[in-house]
C-alpha cells in the first residue's frame, strides 16, 4: 500500500503540532522526493551513512530528528552538504525532519520515550507551568544509588555514561535528551536528586558537585534514538505502510 507524500507530511505536522513550536531549523519536509510513500526509514541524524542505508533499504522517506538548514550555518550547498543532498535527490528520497517538536511531544517525544525506556514515571515539565519546556521531571519506583542508576542506564542504552556523583540516593530525576546540559540549573531548582542528559560541559561538573546533585551524560545520540522510532511507528500504523529504524552508531 502507498500513500501520498503530502498526506504523510500533513499528518506528521499535525500530530507534532510543529507549526506552533519555534526552532533553530525548519521542521517538516526539508527535501522533496517521489510523490508516493510505501516505506519510511528513520534514524537520528541525516548523515551520509544513514542516507546510504536508506537508499540500500529502498526508502521513499527518510525521517530524522536532526535534519538540515540550521540557523547560523553556512547556507552554501558545498562539500558534505552537497554530497548528502545530491544522494537524496538522485535516489528521489524525501527528507522529513523534526527537532524540538519531537523532543516535547507527550506521546512520541524523545523525553517521554526515554523515560519509558529507563522506567521513570513522568510527573511534569522541568519548568513548572510550562508544558512546552523541553525537559521533564519524574521519579523512580525505588530509590537507588547513583552508580546503580548509571549501570541501569548503561544496560538500557548500550553506552557507558559519564557519572558525577552528588546525592547519595536517587529517587527524583530530571532529564532532557540530547544537548540539554544547560538545563541543569532548572533541574536543581526543581529539587531533583539526579539530572540526566546527553552531553556535558565543563561547568556542568561544578554545578552538580556544588549543589549535591548527581549528573549523568548518557550520549546525545543514545538518548535521542527513541522518539523518531515512535513517530515512524505511529505513521506506519496510521497509513499501513512500512517503517524501518536504522541506528547509525555515534559514541557522542
Amino acid at each position: 500500500m502507498a500513500i501520498a507524500l503530502t498526506t504523510l507530511v500533513e499528518e506528521a505536522n499535525r500530530y507534532l503540532d510543529a507549526a506552533k513550536i519555534a526552532d533553530y531549523c525548519p521542521n517538516g519536509l526539508q527535501v522533496e522526493g517521489r510523490p508516493q510513500v510505501r516505506r519510511i526509514v528513520s534514524g537520528v541524524t541525516a548523515s551520509q551513512a544513514l542516507i546510504d542505508a536508506a537508499i540500500e533499504a529502498d526508502a521513499d522517506v527518510l525521517l530524522v530528528h536532526h535534519g538540515y538548514f540550521w540557523k547560523g550555518e553556512n547556507p552554501c550547498v558545498t562539500g558534505m552538504k552537497q554530497r548528502r543532498l545530491k544522494a537524496l535527490l538522485a535516489a528521489d528520497i524525501s527528507l522529513l525532519a523534526y527537532h524540538l517538536p519531537l523532543d516535547v511531544h507527550p506521546e512520541v517525544g524523545n523525553n517521554v520515550q526515554l523515560a519509558a525506556q529507563l522506567g521513570i514515571t513522568v510527573e511534569g515539565p522541568l519548568e513548572p507551568g510550562n508544558p512546552r519546556t523541553v525537559g521533564l521531571v519524574g521519579s523512580l519506583a525505588e530509590a537507588m544509588s547513583p552508580r546503580d542508576f548509571a549501570r541501569h542506564v548503561h544496560q538500557v542504552l548500550g553506552r557507558e555514561p559519564l557519572l558525577v556523583e552528588g546525592a547519595e540516593m536517587i529517587r527524583r530525576v530530571g532529564w532532557c535528551t540530547g544537548g540539554g546540559q544547560g538545563y541543569i540549573d532548572q533541574a536543581i531548582a526543581a529539587g531533583v536528586d539526579l539530572y540526566l542528559t546527553g552531553e556535558a560541559s565543563e561547568q556542568t561538573f561544578h554545578s552538580a558537585r556544588e549543589n549535591a546533585v548527581s549528573f549523568i551524560a548518557a550520549g546525545h545520540h543514545a538518548t535521542e534514538r527513541y522518539g523518531v522510532q515512535a513517530l515512524g511507528d505511529y505513521l506506519a500504523r496510521r497509513f499501513a505502510i512500512e517503517h524501518l529504524f536504522i541506528d547509525c552508531q555515534n559514541p557522542i
